[in-house]
């Protein structure tokens, strides 16, 4: 029989670096959830992908166990790695920060593929040139 879902919730945490303390701490508290258990499953699930932000959906149950699911880093992220860049621009568009090839932005569009609302990889490589021209970058 399947278990009660009592809640989700979503996190944004840097891989290998999870710990009790905020925002992971208060969140998995206020459902219940054994914090630490989280935080060792998580580290030792992630340990490849250590430094990246990875998001991550923790379903928890009504007896208060969970389960988890770890998500591909942001288009943003991936965008500022591929650009090396430390952020975006505050004025998108007029101030352009750093620029991507086609190459690039198609290999994120395939990366996060998994993760979009989308069926084709032109499309997601639509959704990460808008993302790209958001953010400042220019996509040659």
């Amino acid at each position: 029989m399947a278990k009660e879902i009592s809640g989700f919730i979503k996190l944004q945490i840097k891989g290998g670096a999870a710990n009790p303390a905020p925002p992971v701490g208060p969140a998995l508290g206020s459902k219940g959830v054994n914090i630490m258990e989280f935080c060792k499953q998580f580290n030792a699930r992630t340990q490849e992908k250590a430094g990246k932000v990875l998001p991550v959906v923790i379903t928890v149950y009504s007896d208060k166990s969970f389960d988890f699911i770890v998500k591909t880093p942001p288009v943003a992220v991936q965008l500022i790695e591929a650009a090396k860049l430390k952020g975006g621009s505050s004025e998108p568009n007029r101030k352009k920060v750093g620029s991507i090839t086609e190459e690039q932005c198609k290999q994120i569009a395939q990366d996060k593929m998994a993760d979009l609302n989308c069926f084709t990889v032109e499309s997601a490589e639509k959704m990460v040139k808008g993302t790209a021209r958001s953010m400042g970058i220019t996509v040659k």
